[in-house]
């Protein structure tokens, strides 16, 4: 397993981009805006320090009008690569974990930790080809 990033949502794109890159320093290792999605990923890290980044995803339409993330929904969620997404989210289940987002593309899962703190699990390499029983899983609660 290899920590990848944690995910921070944010409500202004520039405002935060001077804060983390023009006041801490930070650099900006990638930009992609998802036209479907309707968000924008930012990655940033600290110079010389590349494998340890920070997502900041502006979601283009916010939550709500006044308070665009409240109760911290700002915080998204730590990500980590995996070798073999399908083994450890058996593992997870039988010791009682639930998959709140099923791996169904092989690719992708979430869980939550005791504190209610989304991980997000990510194949190393290519996506594994679908089997069941994670493509018929259905989500459950929140990720």
């Amino acid at each position: 397993m290899k920590y990848l990033h944690t995910m921070v949502r944010v409500s202004d794109v520039d405002t935060s981009l001077d804060f983390y890159c023009n006041k801490l320093g930070l650099i900006e290792l990638s930009r992609t805006k998802n036209e479907q999605g309707r968000f924008t990923l930012i990655f940033l890290a600290a110079p010389g320090d590349e494998a340890a980044q920070i997502e900041l995803t502006y979601n283009w339409d916010p939550e709500t009008n006044t308070n665009p993330y409240p109760s911290g929904r700002n915080f998204g969620h730590l990500a980590y690569r995996v070798d073999d997404i399908y083994t450890l989210c058996e593992q997870l289940m039988r010791s009682g974990v639930i998959i709140n987002r099923p791996p169904r593309d092989g690719r992708m899962a979430f869980i939550r930790s005791p504190d209610n703190i989304s991980i997000e699990l990510l194949q190393a390499g290519d996506a594994l080809l679908p089997q069941e029983p994670w493509v018929s899983m259905p989500n459950t609660g929140n990720w």
